[in-house]
């Protein structure tokens, strides 16, 4: 296993990162979570380890973006707050509230806000 030396930071000690073995979610392959990728993900705030490998969240992300000239796979669903038919890029599901794009933006703006 690789870690890295403690750091002090502000007067305090941070303990030393150590590679991680975890299994992923998608394909359950074995990956290494780095000590330089923890350290990463709290810099950035993060909170969750990743739950899948490498290759399986670049998989991910291709599926999301779509391939070059063919259009996202659309879900109808209706409005939670005016009711309009709308689609949206993922599966509704029975316990989350669907927002119409106006809907969606006015809430989003509002969370903002307040």
């Amino acid at each position: 296993m690789r870690g890295t030396a403690p750091r002090w930071l502000w007067g305090e000690c941070r303990m030393p990162f150590v590679d991680k073995t975890l299994h992923c979610l998608d394909c359950g392959k074995e990956f290494v979570f780095t000590a330089g990728e923890q350290e990463f993900y709290q810099k950035k705030g993060f909170t969750n380890e990743p739950l899948r490998c490498k290759d399986c969240r670049d998989a991910r992300k291709r599926s999301r973006e779509g391939a070059p000239g063919l259009p996202r796979e659309m879900f109808e669903a209706v409005c939670a707050k005016c009711g309009a038919k709308t689609q949206v890029p993922f599966r509704p599901r029975e316990d989350r509230p669907v927002y119409c794009q106006d809907c969606f933006r006015e809430i989003r703006a509002q969370q903002r806000v307040g």
